[in-house]
């Protein structure tokens, strides 16, 4: 059989690729990815529960504002030896009777209001701090559910790249299988040295190893995945084929996107309402200077009988005025200012923050979106130079060096597309992110 014979049939031969099948294990969508991280991530749960805190300790805030009313009930039996005192009964009425083990019953019912009128504003600031405070939790809240979307998506890409990267790999090794058969055939045929046939076996047991660690690394992405998204069972899913489409904006400047951006993050508005909310401590605090101003109502049954109790009723006013405590107000005045002026310089750091993750996302995107076309351009190249490769070979013009070196660099071209697609859909989820989008 001739060279050209042996070539002939050794490439109508179809190699079945090693690629393990999926079809017992669900695909998992982006979308749906996406669903479970915000259902069930545990950060997702923390920011929940924080919100819901911060609401209850608004609340809290809230309540002095409103009536407190106490009922109270009361049983006693215990002797009735009268002690004289200054101020009590007459000496010779404590004398009239001796002191004894007699005992009697006492019950007393009754029922206290009080309402604050005015404390120069300190809880009605109190309450106004912590619905500011509630309010930049909420917007935290939403912080955590961007991040999360991205820790998501980015790991989902991650898994994609993978898996796509073992399709890479197993094509390599079935063009690793089909040239070991027709080297082989040549070499039968004596129209190839044997070092021909050693070198495509070396390299054949490499691109095996190859799609061994491409499919470990699959599985580890996945691992990843799953706990991005808060899953804590088995995984049992295989990735979609999913890259983001065009991201609003990716080809504007920094500046026409900026303002967008610093409206639309959480991080802002969280930041945003806790300086409001230390604004208002601090009004709350500077309430301490002046009095309170409260009232107060109080009803009441009692004596020794249950069918004979004597009621009585009462209402009053009380103004309360902490002239000095040791300079306590002035210092928390001085705390709740501080504060304020920490929130207002770490929302001038997230100001600056912002416009540099903008940059940086958008530049990635143009320089992907370079590296995209590139890649695709270097991998068409790539397998164009294969088959010239390969054909020279087959008559005997090329080496087994050329031929592999072709494989190779079709091999890495095909991963580099890989990468520049995942680096694409990575940079446009930053970009979301960046925006504030989800």
């Amino acid at each position: 059989m001739t060279p050209i014979l042996v070539f002939a049939v050794v490439t109508a031969i179809t190699v079945t690729p090693n690629e393990p099948t999926s079809s017992a294990k669900r695909t998992l969508s982006l979308a749906e990815a996406e669903r479970i991280a915000l259902s069930q991530h545990p950060s997702v749960s923390l920011a929940k529960a924080q919100t819901r805190a911060a609401e209850a300790a608004a609340d809290q805030a809230f309540a002095p504002l409103l009536p407190q009313v106490t009922a109270t009930a009361s049983y006693q039996r215990a002797t009735g030896n009268f002690v004289q005192r200054p101020g009590a009964l007459p000496t010779n009425v404590a004398a009239s009777r001796a002191p004894g083990f007699d005992t009697f019953s006492s019950w007393n019912f009754g029922l206290s209001a009080t309402e604050l009128i005015w404390d120069w504003g300190k809880t009605t600031g109190n309450y106004r701090s912590a619905q500011a405070g509630a309010e930049s939790r909420k917007e935290s809240e939403q912080t955590t559910a961007l991040d999360v979307l991205q820790a998501a998506r980015s790991t989902y890409f991650q898994a994609w790249a993978q898996r796509a990267l073992v399709s890479v790999a197993n094509e390599n090794l079935v063009n690793m299988d089909r040239h070991l058969v027709q080297v082989n055939g040549f070499v039968t045929a004596g129209s190839r040295p044997e070092i021909d046939l050693a070198q495509t076996r070396a390299d054949r047991a490499n691109a095996a190893l190859q799609l061994a660690n491409a499919r470990a690394s699959y599985e580890t992405a996945k691992a990843q995945l799953a706990q991005a998204i808060g899953l804590d069972r088995e995984v049992d899913f295989e990735v979609d084929n999913h890259t983001l489409p065009a991201e609003e904006g990716e080809d504007s400047a920094v500046e026409r996107l900026l303002r967008t951006a610093t409206g639309a993050r959480p991080e802002m508005r969280a930041l945003e309402k806790q300086a409001e909310s230390q604004r208002l401590a601090v009004k709350a605090a500077q309430g301490a200077y002046g009095p309170s101003l409260g009232a107060n109502a109080q009803a009441s049954e009692a004596g020794t009988d249950l069918s004979r109790l004597t009621w009585n009723f009462g209402v009053g006013a009380t103004l309360t005025w902490q002239v000095f405590q040791g300079g306590l107000t002035k210092a928390t005045v001085r705390v709740a200012e501080a504060n304020e002026a920490a929130t207002r310089a770490q929302l001038a750091q997230l100001r600056q923050r912002v416009r540099f993750e903008l940059t940086q996302a958008l530049l990635n995107v143009q320089a992907a979106k370079v590296s995209v076309a590139t890649a695709k351009e270097a991998e068409l190249n790539a397998r164009e130079r294969l088959r010239l490769a390969e054909g020279r070979y087959q008559a005997g013009a090329g080496s087994i060096i050329e031929l592999q070196d072709a494989q190779v660099a079709q091999t890495s071209a095909a991963a580099q597309v890989v990468q520049a697609d995942f680096s694409l859909s990575l940079a446009r989820a930053s970009l979301r992110r960046a925006m504030g989008r989800r």
